[in-house]
């Protein structure tokens, strides 16, 4: 199978990136495709909560803890230091059709900057490849740059967006969906 895209929603901090990007999520979702998000954040995070069984493995000094139910599984791993965006995508558990990324600024990907509303001209500084922006007034500047634009409630024009670049399949490779979706 051929390895799939990466596309990094970026921008700073509470500029909307997350409302956008499950916005995004569903649309490709309706569209059949599969897709792995991974967030990046800068500092420590816990998914698990103390006191649960899972919490109980790691806090004994298990590696890797894995929970697994009916319709999903979650991967609990231990490192050593923060691992890259490719050591990442190594590690997926599935096969995909897009990989979607929030953060990895300086990861050389394709990159979809969304700004807020008044955002000033200081911008994210972006490694890889600006494919477009996504703010509901963006600044004189970005309309210049000739980067397309598309609101914050158009998912569906960035999907295409997406597609035409050849990001994405030409059609949905899972047209049913995933069980339990």
């Amino acid at each position: 199978m051929k390895q799939p895209s990466i596309v990094s929603i970026i921008g700073w901090h509470k500029v909307g990136k997350t409302t956008f990007l499950v916005a995004l999520l569903r649309e490709l979702r309706s569209q059949g495709l599969r897709v792995a998000t991974i967030k990046h954040t800068h500092g420590e995070f816990e998914v698990d909560h103390e006191g649960t069984d899972t919490w109980r493995f790691a806090e004994a000094g298990s590696d890797c803890v894995v929970i697994a139910g009916r319709d999903r599984a979650a991967f609990l791993t231990r490192t050593e230091q923060e691992l890259s965006l490719d050591a990442l995508i190594q590690r997926l558990p599935c096969e995909v059709d897009l990989i979607v990324t929030e953060g990895f600024k300086a990861a050389p990907t394709d990159k979809i900057e969304v700004l807020a509303t008044g955002d000033a001209p200081e911008r994210a500084t972006v490694a890889g490849r600006l494919i477009a922006v996504v703010a509901d007034a963006p600044p004189a500047e970005v309309l210049a740059s000739g980067v397309p634009c598309y609101a914050t409630g158009d998912a569906v024009g960035v999907v295409q967006l997406l597609r035409d670049r050849g990001l994405l399949p030409p059609q949905a490779c899972h047209p049913q969906g995933i069980a339990g979706s």
